[in-house]
């Protein structure tokens, strides 16, 4: 008897199994809303065929979409899309490398800049977060000796921060995310959701370029080396 499961995941894996398709997944994860116009320069083909696109994966509930005025507004429909995304381009990037050598300076510069720190979805990856996650679990906050969670002290320390840890829905507290630069690792689920927030809300890390790069600011550093002990991981 065929699983029932089996036409879904064939349709899934059709809605995914395109480049301009899978374009608009791997820029959506930087967790913000982009507009049908934004994308189709992104992905380099024409704002109607962008358009048909768009309309598959949120048929397939890949995307969420709203309407501003003249503006077509895309996300990534929750946090499992993002996993799933993230985790099938950790498969294909194999110890971590690029799908194929930057060919400008400017490539290579966007593209060691996601390596130092970047945002995966709504969490801190790159160098940047596991250098944050390794720090964490060093100093007894979280442990990953079996699976990750955060502990009683953990919580406190969010807690000290004033970072609020909405458990609300099915999200985990705190999630491994595996990371395709770094190949181990990082922080995510509610709790990796929550410090990234804080981290940019606080002006600890700014978004630089159109990717999903994130710096460590002057007081980032101080408060990375305050609070958990480390430099900035770019500086």
């Amino acid at each position: 008897m065929t699983d029932p499961a089996t036409p879904r995941l064939a349709a899934l894996a059709g809605l995914i199994a395109d480049e301009t398709r899978a374009a608009c997944l791997l820029a959506l994860l930087d967790g913000r809303a982009w507009t049908a116009g934004e994308l189709a320069r992104h992905a380099g083909v024409a704002a109607s065929t962008l358009s048909e696109h768009l309309g598959k994966l949120v048929a397939g509930g890949l995307l969420t979409e709203e309407r501003q005025g003249r503006h077509r507004y895309v996300r990534l429909a929750d946090a499992r899309v993002a996993q799933l995304v993230e985790d099938l381009t950790a498969y294909v990037r194999p110890g971590g490398a690029a799908a194929r050598p930057p060919r400008t300076l400017r490539e290579s510069s966007a593209s060691g800049a996601m390596a130092r720190g970047r945002t995966c979805y709504d969490h801190l990856a790159g160098h940047l977060g596991i250098t944050i996650t390794r720090a964490m679990t060093e100093r007894g906050l979280l442990r990953q000796d079996t699976g990750f969670a955060l502990t009683d002290q953990g919580v406190g320390w969010f807690g000290q921060l004033g970072i609020a840890l909405e458990r609300t829905g099915r999200r985990p507290l705190a999630r491994a995310c595996l990371d395709w630069t770094e190949r181990r690792p990082h922080l995510a689920g509610v709790a990796g959701a929550a410090l990234c927030r804080h981290a940019l809300d606080a002006g600890w890390c700014v978004r630089i370029g159109s990717e999903r790069a994130v710096k460590v600011t002057p007081a980032g550093a101080l408060a990375l080396e305050t609070h958990l002990g480390i430099a900035a991981p770019d500086k």
